[in-house]
């Protein structure tokens, strides 16, 4: 074989290696543009509950017929569980009153799930239904930091609790093994947490309804006690948090606060909220300043989108896809 054959092979084989590779990367974009979702209308968006992505559990699948709230799975990752046999099956109205007790561990998160007699798991219990144990679900890291020595002991409190009520048995993870997940999965996350804020100056103070009134005109909605810029899936890009006045003096500053993991994917994410920004300083007669203080140059909001949306490959490459019930358990 002559050198000039050798080297066209060689030139063709390295053309199908970058078409490859070019189409890969197309493929990669495509799907995540179809997270992200499309512009915002001019038209409110009623708050909607989003489906939220099985992960990895515990337990066979349900059937078709069970509800949203037995859908939820325990997440290895994220969660340490600690589980409580039944010597006898609990009947589910005994239950009730002491899986609505347990709610955190300090400032950890617990999900409880209630094992069926017969197979099956809920998150809420039926009186009608009887039970065989009981899974305590604890977040190992979330904005407070890792699960602590002492937030696991307390855990272990309620555990034990439970089991000397009903005569159940405990089965846990070593307390090593759980301390040593939390910091790994804090360390994971850390780099990838960030909340960026625009700051609404007002010239004069306010009324805090007139300055409800000038959100809704602007298109936010009320949304878990705060008001919200929602995408079309019914989920927040951001939202407004209102200074509220100690007395009658009125509302000075608002600011609007854009959680990237709690938000969703996209890829002019700030500029779309420094928009919505100028049109409500129009309206309420404020200065837009940046979360310093300073007067806000929107030539700074192209670079800041490239940086957040980076961290949404960030997120999205570490398993925590912004904008997830997953997500949200850790940063939170």
């Amino acid at each position: 074989m002559s050198d000039l054959q050798v080297l066209l092979i060689s030139i063709g084989a390295a053309l199908i290696v970058i078409v490859l590779l070019y189409n890969g990367w197309q493929e990669w974009r495509a799907r995540r543009s179809m997270r992200a979702t499309v512009p915002e209308t001019d038209h409110d968006i009623l708050l909607q509950d989003a489906p939220s992505r099985r992960e990895p559990g515990l337990f066979d699948a349900e059937p078709a017929s069970a509800t949203a709230d037995d859908l939820s799975d325990i997440d290895a990752t994220c969660e340490a569980v600690i589980d409580i046999a039944f010597a006898h099956p609990v009947a589910g109205d005994s239950l009730t009153q002491v899986a609505a007790s347990i709610t955190r561990a300090g400032k950890k998160p617990v999900r409880v799930f209630a094992q069926r007699e017969g197979g099956g798991h809920r998150m809420v219990i039926r009186p009608d239904e009887s039970y065989v144990a009981l899974q305590l679900a604890v977040v190992v890291a979330n904005r407070s930091g890792p699960l602590t020595a002492i937030e696991w002991s307390n855990l272990w409190t309620l555990a034990q609790n439970v089991a000397e009520r009903f005569d159940g048995q405990i089965e846990a993870p070593e307390q090593e093994a759980v301390l040593r997940q939390a910091v790994d999965l804090d360390a994971r996350c850390a780099p990838m947490d960030a909340q960026v804020g625009l700051i609404l100056q007002l010239s004069a103070p306010q009324s805090p309804q007139a300055v409800a009134d000038a959100a809704a005109e602007a298109g936010f909605v009320p949304s878990r006690g705060l008001w919200a810029w929602m995408a079309e899936n019914g989920l927040p890009r951001f939202v407004l948090q209102i200074e509220q006045p100690a007395s009658d003096a009125g509302i000075h500053r608002i600011d609007l606060v854009l959680d990237v993991p709690n938000s969703i994917p996209d890829d002019q994410a700030f500029s779309r909220m420094v928009a919505v920004g100028r049109d409500l300083a129009q309206r309420l007669d404020a200065h837009v300043l940046d979360d310093q203080g300073r007067t806000f140059q929107d030539a700074s909001a192209s670079p800041i989108d490239q940086q957040i949306s980076s961290l949404y490959d960030q997120l999205d490459q570490a398993g925590f896809l912004a904008g997830t019930e997953r997500t949200a358990r850790v940063f939170s």
